[in-house]
Order: C-alpha cells, then structure tokens, then sequence
C-alpha cells in the first residue's frame, strides 16, 4: 500500500490538521464577548453555507478535476483566516465562517474520493479501511502537532487570534502540494462551457443521481449512520475546551503566569494526548474491522459507545467531575475516528466510483444540516442550563435516534 502516493496523502493530512486553533475555538469566542448561543449560531452557518454549496462544489469537483477544487478550497481557507486573524466582532466572524465553508465543501469528499480513485487503479479497493485509516492517522499527528504549536502560539502572544495567522503557513504548504498530484487522480472528467444551462443541466444530473443513491437501502442506512454520528460528535466536541479550562485554572499549578498562558499549557497538551490517541486509533481502524464480526456491527457498535462516552461526558461535566468528562472525551474522539474510516469503506461498496465525490458529499450534506441545528442548541442549552447538561441532552437525542440509523448487515 506504501507508494508514492500513499505518502502524499499522509502530507495532506498532516498539513489539513495543522490547524492552530482548533483546540482555542470556543476559548476565542468567549474572549471575544460571545455567547454559547453566539457560537452555536456560527457553527450553523459554517454547516448551512457549507451544505449549500455541496452541490455546486461536488459538480466543479467532477466536471472540473477534483485537484482545481482542491486549491481552491485551500484558498478559500486562507481568506478565512485572514478575517479571524485581522478583524473581530460577530460581523467579521460570519463571513469568516462562510468562506470557511466554502473551503469544506470544496474539500470534503472530493479528497476522499481522490484517494479511492487511487485505490481502484491499483486494484485493491478492499483494502480502503486500512489505507484511509493510515492516511487519517497522519491527520490526527498533525491535530497534536497543532495543538502544541498553538499552545506555544497563545503562550508567546498571551492572546488566542495569533493561532489563525500561524495556521496560514501550513495551508499554503498544502495548496502547493495539490499541485502537485497526478492528472489521473481527477477521475472521470467531462469539460464542460460556462453557460447557465449546461452548468444547470449538470447540477440537475448530480441531483438526479444523488436522490439515486438515496434509494439504496444500504447505501441510505450508511450515509445516515455516519452523517448521524459525525454531526453528534462536531457539535459537541468543541466544549471540551470550556471543561479543561475549567479544569486548567482549578489546578494549583503555574500560579505565577497569566491565565491565559496557564489555559495554553493545559488545553494544548490535554489536545495533545487527545490527538495522539486517535491518531493510533486511525492507523488500527483496519485491525478492528478485521477483529469485528463484520462492518455493518462495529459501525453499529462503536455508535452505542460513543454516545455512551458523551453521556458520561455531560454527567460527568454537570456534576463537577472534570477529570472524568475529560477522559471520556478522550475516548469518545477514539471511537470517532476509529468509526470513520469505517464508514467510508462501507460507502465505497455501495456506490460507483465515478461519483464517489458526489456520494461522498451527499453523507457531508446530512451531517452538516443536523449540525446546523444540534449547534445552536447546544449553545442554548449550555447558556440556560450548563456545559454538562447540554452534552447530556445532545447524547440523549443521539440515543433515541439510533433505531433510524442503525446499519443492517
């Protein structure tokens, strides 16, 4: 499995995860004045624009080379983090969140398919659990490598907006790197004018094709299972920063620095763990899938857990109990990862390689309109009644949900 291409991958990962302030998000929306409510409604702007823009994305992916749209996400990431980095206030954000969007929905299934593409030529699509797993685990390294960086970032400046600027450097690395895949990995391209009615007539086909897939029972039940997942986990794993620095400023330590330097040293080594832990976990989604009794029971299974885990999380956060949410957290980031790989094989089996990116996004699509309404939720909840209740709740939603997206075998 380890070509040349293999190691492109891993780079690609590395470079995407390098991203400084993932671990200070939320710390620097409520150093900025928000609300958890504020916040909630940012990530569902972020997760309406970017399902809004998957259609027309997934087509420019197809009709125009999964590479093009590749540097353009990585372009539209950059002008993202200029705005987060130069300005501040709501008014800046959610601009900032749109073009942000526009760079998820460029990326995400186009990458994905770009790899199984790579799979298919070489013969061996069985193996995509293992491979994608491996390509994750360099993704996860690059989230611990930056969280340390930011932790240092944040530590120098004594502010969290430094971590957006710092997170550009690795961003233009990979924009770069695109340019550098193969051709083939485009997939099956048909050019196409840009009239307002051939380009209508290919968004009506990728509709057509994608309302297809859904009639798939199959193929619907692994799209559900893992938008359903994915959405639950992004719309809760980010207040795990307001837990550890809970957890950060209670602990007699580092008493003579500021808190926002002692914040750093805790979140950004707890994060460091964190990602750590999935990375491994990434890199042996492929030994659990061999260990299980088939896919269809460790997707099922680690879904139960992991909604589990967040329970555990929220009781645990509610009751005053840090130390015990974040460790379940620890482990519910393992699951998810553990868990994803898993999901993209799956889907690999059940749709056709030619719109594999489209396939890809339609799963992206229902994970980012149930995000669009769990976020505010969340964020309302936290605010009315508590960090731990709210993950308490979600977990709850996450649980009754479970008989409509459980995977068949």
């Amino acid at each position: 499995m380890r070509d040349r291409m293999f190691w492109k991958f891993r780079a690609y990962g590395l470079l995407k995860n390098l991203r400084l302030f993932d671990p200070f998000l939320v710390l620097f929306f409520r150093e900025a004045g928000l609300t958890f409510l504020a916040i909630g409604s940012l990530y569902a702007i972020r997760e309406i624009c970017t399902n809004v823009f998957e259609i027309p994305t997934g087509v420019i992916a197809d009709a125009f080379g999964r590479r093009r749209a590749m540097i353009a996400s990585f372009a539209s990431y950059l002008g993202s983090f200029a705005l987060f980095g130069f300005f501040t206030g709501y008014a800046s954000f959610a601009p900032a969140m749109v073009l942000f969007a526009l760079g998820e929905a460029l990326r995400s299934g186009t990458h994905k398919a770009m790899i199984l593409e790579h799979l298919r030529q070489r013969g061996i699509e069985d193996q995509s659990v293992a491979y994608y797993g491996k390509t994750r685990a360099a993704s996860q390294f690059g989230s611990a490598l930056a969280a340390l960086l930011g932790a240092g970032a944040v530590f120098w400046a004594g502010s969290y907006r430094v971590v957006f600027l710092a997170s550009m450097v690795p961003y233009v690395l990979a924009l770069f790197l695109m340019l550098g895949y193969p051709g083939e990995l485009d997939g099956h391209v048909e050019r196409v004018t840009w009239s307002w009615k051939d380009l209508l007539g290919r968004l009506r086909k990728t509709v057509r094709t994608s309302l297809a897939s859904l009639g798939q029972p199959a193929l619907l039940r692994g799209l559900l299972s893992g938008g359903t997942f994915d959405a639950v986990f992004r719309s809760t794993k980010d207040y795990l920063q307001p837990i550890l620095q809970a957890q950060a400023l209670a602990l007699p330590v580092f008493l003579a620095l500021h808190d926002e330097q002692r914040v750093a040293i805790v979140v950004g080594g707890l994060f460091f763990v964190v990602y750590l832990a999935t990375s491994f976990a990434s890199s042996r989604a492929g030994a659990v899938r061999e260990r299980a009794r088939s896919l269809p029971a460790a997707i099922n299974g680690i879904y139960l857990a992991g909604t589990g885990l967040l329970a555990a999380a929220g009781l645990s956060a509610w009751g005053g109990w840090q130390g015990v949410a974040i460790a379940a957290y620890l482990l519910l980031y393992v699951s998810q990862n553990v868990r994803r790989p898993m999901i993209v094989g799956y889907v690999s089996e059940q749709i056709d390689h030619r719109m594999m990116a489209t396939g890809l996004s339609v799963e992206t699509q229902l994970r980012t309109v149930l995000t669009a309404i769990l976020a505010p939720l969340v964020g309302l909840l936290a605010d009315r009644l508590g960090v731990g209740a709210a993950i308490l709740c979600i977990a709850g939603v996450a649980l009754v949900g479970y008989p409509l997206v459980r995977v068949r075998e």
